[in-house]
């Protein structure tokens, strides 16, 4: 049999216990201890598609209930092909990677009339799926876990303030710029505990809603507004720019009118921070499955594709950071929280959604457990000296801000900000 043939030379670490469509179960061990998983293949089609394109097939398959996890869970299986496939790619994929890389450039091009399509196919879903399984304050992007022990609502509360101590937010009513604002929590957060004036931008008609609300019943619309616009349309200088999580939609065609767009966007003293997925091993294309069920036009780019762009742009790097654990253990929690809500999550919508979203996010989590995804931080100024000569400010700013919000605790009982 080709499939078995294939998987078993695949196999090199732990073991995959296989159930095949004509009920024959085989076991293929490792030659070095690894985690251990099986899979029913229940359908010849399904096994064939594992040969000709697996990337594609595997989610597809286990979206059918063709493919089942056996002796363990979905995790668990894909656990076991992530760790045999890091650094080995069977013979489809890598044809079908070869094809990918090709024509990266046009899967990537993302007008303002594509980029608002592939935004609704994803941040346009029922509004309570969403709140199912993220955080109180529906932060969908890398959480922040200085010990790995903090739930999951302590680590975005976390992360809001490590990105907000970036920006040196150090005298009130500074205006910033929060390109891709979700559902306005950041925005809302430098608004209410940093004193300044932001503007969000989303291509979402839900997030829109959702974040105009939220401002309103914070008592923050003097402080917060919230507009339906693409990047490329902003015109208006401001102090502070900051994009969490929306840099991945951008597409690597449109790096440089991204910063360009930054930089225009900046006063003479302005500081930016972008927050992104990236990816430690060089650049590469993005998971098929991904690309057409999850984010269409989307990428996470290598260091190596964006800090060139940065250095033509005319901005300074002033500082980068390299958060590596960080979204694998947000996405954990995200996991836990869509099995516990598994059953509301159906009614929403089906079985077959949920599988999709379940392959998403096991495979996601594991992306950065085994695949060499990451976040990075960049911070941008215009001017060399806009900044301290040293990092230590950005550290006095989140103690600071430490100090604050456990005094804000301490008085409403206890309760983080959010």
């Amino acid at each position: 049999m080709l499939l078995h043939a294939v998987l078993s030379r695949m196999i090199r670490h732990g073991s995959l216990t296989v159930l095949y469509p004509d009920g024959t179960r085989r076991l293929i061990q490792g030659a070095s201890p690894g985690p251990d998983a099986g899979m029913a293949i229940r359908t010849r089609r399904a096994a064939r598609r594992l040969i000709t394109n697996p990337t594609l097939s595997m989610g597809e398959s286990y979206m059918e209930g063709e493919i089942e996890p056996i002796d363990g869970s979905l995790y668990d299986l894909l656990d076991v092909i992530a760790l045999n496939t890091a650094d080995y790619n069977p013979p489809g994929e890598a044809l079908m990677a070869r094809v990918r890389w090709a024509r990266r450039h046009l899967d990537q091009l993302n007008p303002a009339s594509r980029s608002r399509r592939n935004v609704a196919h994803h941040y346009d879903l029922n509004g309570r799926l969403y709140s199912l399984f993220l955080d109180r304050d529906r932060q969908y992007s890398c959480a922040y876990f200085p010990t790995g022990e903090e739930t999951l609502d302590e680590a975005q509360v976390l992360k809001k303030r490590h990105i907000a101590s970036k920006l040196k937010l150090d005298r009130p009513d500074l205006e910033v710029l929060d390109i891709g604002c979700g559902w306005g929590g950041l925005a809302l957060t430098l608004a209410r505990d940093w004193g300044a004036r932001v503007t969000g931008l989303t291509l979402s008609t839900e997030q829109l809603a959702e974040a105009q609300r939220r401002a309103a019943e914070a008592g923050l619309s003097d402080r917060v507004r919230f507009e339906l616009m693409d990047y490329r349309d902003w015109r208006r200088p401001v102090d502070r720019v900051v994009s969490v999580g929306m840099f991945e939609h951008v597409g690597i065609d449109h790096y440089r009118t991204f910063f360009r767009t930054v930089r225009n966007a900046l006063r003479e003293d302005g500081v930016a921070l972008i927050h992104s997925i990236g990816r430690s091993e060089g650049p590469y294309s993005t998971n098929p499955w991904l690309a057409k069920y999850i984010f269409p036009g989307g990428y996470s780019p290598a260091l190596s594709e964006v800090l060139p762009v940065v250095e033509k742009s005319g901005l300074w790097a002033t500082d980068i950071e390299i958060l590596r654990l960080h979204y694998a253990l947000t996405i954990a929690h995200w996991r836990r929280r869509f099995a516990a809500n598994r059953d509301t999550i159906q009614s929403l919508y089906d079985e077959r959604f949920c599988r999709m979203f379940e392959f998403y996010l096991a495979g996601s989590e594991l992306a950065f457990r085994r695949y060499g995804h990451m976040n990075w931080q960049l911070q941008l100024t215009r001017k060399v000296d806009t900044l301290p000569l040293t990092r230590d400010w950005m550290w006095q700013a989140e103690a600071g801000a430490a100090t604050r919000e456990a005094a804000a605790a301490d008085s409403s009982g206890g309760v983080l900000s959010t």
